[in-house]
């Protein structure tokens, strides 16, 4: 399976993921990546924090991002050269989360497309916000 070369890509394309954040997704995400921050996996800590419970990484946020960016938009094939981002609201264990991508430029000589990149909670509150530039698969 192969995803969208540059010709089959349109400016306003979007594409989205959803997921509703469990607790094993967080002490699973600390644990392939080592980061054991206790806001994240200690509720007698977060309990003292600004957020008042624990809370989930910010990269587990965006890494519904790239789930979109490779499977669906542009999809299969696809080459991650850039992501830019800014963490904006908490996601806390049972939120859900929905990464949408959209299509904001297409370089077509050379084989780029850029695409705003968001995730949102079920309360509609944008939680990470950020741009991509993305090397769609060749035909």
């Amino acid at each position: 399976m192969q995803g969208l070369s540059i010709d089959q890509i349109s400016m306003g394309d979007s594409a989205t993921f959803t997921k509703t954040i469990s607790e094993s997704d967080v002490y699973q995400f600390a644990g392939v990546t080592g980061d054991l921050n206790p806001a994240h996996i200690n509720e007698e800590y977060a309990k003292g924090t600004v957020f008042k419970t624990r809370i989930a990484h910010g990269m587990l946020s965006a890494g519904f991002i790239s789930a979109v960016l490779g499977t669906r938009l542009p999809g299969p094939g696809t080459i991650y050269l850039r992501q830019e981002l800014k963490f904006l609201a908490p996601v806390r264990i049972g939120d859900t989360i929905t990464a949408k991508v959209e299509v904001t430029g297409l370089l077509v000589e050379k084989n780029r497309v850029t695409l705003r990149t968001t995730c949102t909670n079920q309360e509609g509150t944008l939680v990470v916000d950020g741009e991509a530039l993305m090397s769609p698969p060749k035909k």
